[in-house]
């Protein structure tokens, strides 16, 4: 695949280039990814990921990947990450929260604190800080978000900036149905968490998660006793900085 120059994000068009990905297939958008910037990297946790994962390895082998252990991720969770680990033979930089902040906060509120006064504080410590490590010096990541997931991506673009990280950010299978994504997994043979075999459609940590009841939204078992307007960790917000919330436009 030829490679081009790396582009910085005021070089790039951003409105015309997701208008030109929109069009496009997601096997299309992460070859023109990899081809624009060289440090790049695939945000790993569910389904979706593990799908760009098998796609870009196609098109690259020697591809970046990366996965936040918050510590509170269930037992399967590990062994499916092992699993895409050996099956593609890649590396995956797994990113840790910072010990003393998890201290401080378990000394402080206990283990469960979250289930009395939000998740906010928790995934800051566990997820938005790790993952801005994990951005640190990077040019652009992708992500497996979906329109489908919920309310608040309603508006997702293929491609968008990440104002808060300053990198770009490409969302290949924002289109994709997750019936597409599990039609694909199956066709392909690619790895997935068996949690998706005991009724979860959502995996996040192992006490904010739980399965989906029949005619429940996808992301219903995500801080389930939270309302859907809070239904986000701070991992991905709208292109001008804001977190988003469920009625918000993107």
């Amino acid at each position: 695949m030829a490679q081009l120059t790396e582009q910085t994000p005021t070089e790039l068009n951003i409105p015309s280039l997701d208008t030109e990905l929109s069009t496009q297939s997601p096997q299309k958008i992460l070859e023109r990814a990899l081809s624009l910037y060289d440090n790049i990297a695939i945000s790993f946790s569910g389904a979706e990921d593990v799908v760009l994962i098998d796609m870009a390895y196609r098109i690259k082998k020697d591809i970046k990947v990366f996965s936040l252990d918050t510590g509170r991720l269930h037992s399967e969770t590990y062994q499916f990450i092992d699993r895409v680990r050996k099956h593609y033979g890649i590396t995956i930089d797994i990113m840790y929260p910072d010990a003393a902040q998890v201290e401080a906060l378990v000394r402080e509120k206990g283990l469960f604190s979250f289930y009395e006064d939000g998740h906010k504080e928790c995934c800051d410590i566990r997820k938005v800080e790790p993952l801005a490590r994990a951005l640190a010096g990077k040019r652009a990541w992708i992500t497996g978000q979906r329109r489908e997931q919920a309310a608040n991506r309603s508006q997702l673009g293929e491609q968008e900036f990440d104002a808060v990280h300053g990198v770009e950010k490409f969302n290949p299978l924002a289109d994709w149905t997750e019936d597409a994504v599990w039609e694909y997994i199956h066709a392909q043979q690619v790895p997935y968490n068996r949690l998706y075999d005991q009724g979860y459609r959502s995996i996040g940590c192992a006490p904010c998660t739980r399965p989906v009841n029949p005619g429940e939204d996808v992301r219903a078992g995500r801080w389930w006793w939270e309302t859907a307007e809070t239904k986000e960790c701070g991992l991905h917000v709208a292109p001008d900085g804001r977190l988003v919330r469920a009625k918000e436009p993107a």
